[in-house]
């Protein structure tokens, strides 16, 4: 066995002896800190359950790297702790902070993030950096670029590693396939510094899982999915910016696939289902295993099995060119768009759903042709001169509604204008042309002293005979001013036999009350 294959395996030794150790301690003084993880909706847990485990992580983690290093003189070459790394770890101890402060006094989540930015930047400022991506150099004149990739890549692993630890073992198993996988390909290839440190990752977390494991006796907390996922975020970094290899900096992004993929897409779902972005909610993938039947166990040991299959696939990858690799993972990212969406992880993604949030957003802003013409008619109404062309106008709107009857009561009749004398009483031309009249009906039918009320008709439609049959939509829309003043009553019915609403029919009825009820305020002024 070579020299440097028993380095890496006496950091994972030392690690995993410290972890399993240390773990038990932190659990007892988490115990007597009070600080539980008590049962709540997105609990699955019984009872309350210390969360400090992060502590124990963050010390086995950090001892088992200075116990080397220092007492064991390792060559600079193998573990090399210059200001680099040494900015990394102090950037890896403040997001460990924050998270651990959490677990013990719950903080909103702007706070967390920006101390999760805050932290990334101290490893930026060292200079753990993403320089290449993509076949794109984004290093030197692109510092911008390059800060806000590295940025995002901590944050997006920060918070992957959070939400995915939900289960019992979960996250901790995650990061330990992960930390593994990226240990055995530093080894390949001879990037030895970034092997041990991932050695020493690997065999934290499986001594934590001793007790993390179901039914788990502590949890990691925020502390603990904050402090390993920044740490596999950082040393990928690391790791690719010795490789001749641009691709490298993708293998972890692979070997966690599963809670990227959930990171990712979880603001998205929350975004279109109406919740808000950053709000925890019982969405994620093993919320949904759980949900679908499987035991908490199970539901572990799927996600297990789906992590190693990428583990294997990213080992794969570490002798295939740039451009290969490319095309393996967007393949690879299709197959596993398509499971979850099998899964129904996917529902709210739905191409139908977001078709028709596309065409609501598109109409509310004014961005189709429709909402356009219809707006048209809205300016129309609130620019009329009295009330003949008001009612004029909001039966053009009416009619683009397809409705087939409508009827106003205007309570004030002195601001209704003067009839036009070359008009027959009981009729108002339209001015559409192609349609004539007895087809499109205005009638006055009755004025009181202080009242005016027009009653408009499509196609002949018969109030007597038709009202009162089935199927038939009849809304009563009091005009009331901003000062709740009622400035009259507008009736409107429609065949739903004959013609079903729209997508936006009652929005833009909405729409079209608020134009009648601005323009009568005017008028009576």
């Amino acid at each position: 066995m070579s020299e440097k294959l028993t380095i890496l395996l006496l950091h994972f030794a030392i690690a995993l002896t410290l972890s399993v150790i240390i773990t038990p301690f932190t659990r007892f003084v988490g115990a007597r800190l009070g600080a539980f993880d008590e049962q709540g909706e997105r609990k699955v847990h019984l009872g309350a359950i210390p969360r400090v485990g992060g502590i124990a992580i963050c010390l086995s983690f950090l001892v088992s790297v200075f116990i080397l290093h220092f007492l064991f003189g390792l060559p600079q070459a193998y573990l090399t702790l210059d200001r680099k790394t040494g900015l990394f770890l102090a950037g890896g101890l403040i997001v460990f902070g924050i998270g651990l402060f959490d677990d013990f006094h719950p903080i909103g989540h702007r706070v967390k993030f920006c101390f999760q930015v805050f932290g990334s930047s101290i490893a930026y400022l060292g200079g753990v950096h993403i320089t290449y991506l993509f076949g794109v150099d984004i290093g030197g004149a692109h510092a911008v670029a390059s800060y806000a990739v590295t940025i995002f890549w901590f944050v997006l692993f920060i918070n992957a590693l959070n939400l995915i630890d939900g289960l019992d073992g979960l996250a901790g198993g995650i990061a330990f396939f992960t930390s593994t996988v990226m240990a055995i390909i530093s080894y390949w290839r001879g990037d030895f510094s970034s092997a041990f440190l991932f050695g020493a990752l690997a065999g934290t977390c499986l001594g934590f899982l001793r007790y993390n494991f179901n039914p788990a006796s502590i949890f990691m907390g925020d502390g603990g999915s904050y402090f390993l996922g920044y740490i596999i975020a950082g040393i990928s970094i690391l790791s690719s910016s010795k490789s001749q290899v641009g691709a490298t900096i993708l293998i972890p992004l692979l070997a966690l696939g599963v809670p990227i993929f959930d990171t990712i897409l979880a603001p998205i779902r929350r975004f279109l289902i109406g919740k808000r972005m950053f709000r925890p909610d019982t969405g994620h993938v093993h919320h949904r295993l759980v949900s679908m039947g499987f035991s908490t166990k199970k539901a572990v040991w799927i996600i297990y099995a789906a992590s190693l299959v990428l583990c294997v696939f990213s080992l794969f990858l570490v002798n295939l060119h740039n451009q290969t690799v490319g095309i393996f993972l967007a393949s690879l990212a299709s197959v596993v768009f398509l499971f979850l969406k099998k899964l129904g992880y996917l529902q709210h993604l739905d191409a139908d759903r977001i078709y028709g949030w596309i065409k609501d957003v598109s109409d509310e802003a004014g961005l189709s042709r429709e909402r356009r013409s219809f707006l048209n008619l809205q300016l129309a109404i609130c620019d009329s001169k009295d009330l003949e062309e008001l009612w004029k106008n909001t039966c053009r709107a009416l009619m683009m509604l397809d409705f087939d009857m409508s009827k106003i009561k205007v309570a004030n009749q002195a601001n209704r204008g003067d009839r036009n004398p070359d008009q027959p009483a009981g009729h108002t031309d339209l001015g559409i042309p192609g349609i004539s009249l007895p087809k499109r009906e205005l009638d006055n039918v009755g004025e009181a002293d202080h009242d005016v009320e027009w009653t408009w008709t499509y196609n002949g439609f018969d109030p007597n005979r038709y009202v009162c049959q089935e199927c038939m939509f009849k809304l009563e829309l009091p005009l009331l001013d901003d000062q709740n003043n009622n400035l009259g009553t507008l009736w409107l019915v429609k065949d739903l036999k004959r013609n079903s609403f729209s997508h936006y029919t009652l929005r833009r009825v909405e729409h079209l009350r608020r134009s009648v009820t601005r323009t009568l305020k005017t008028l009576g002024q």
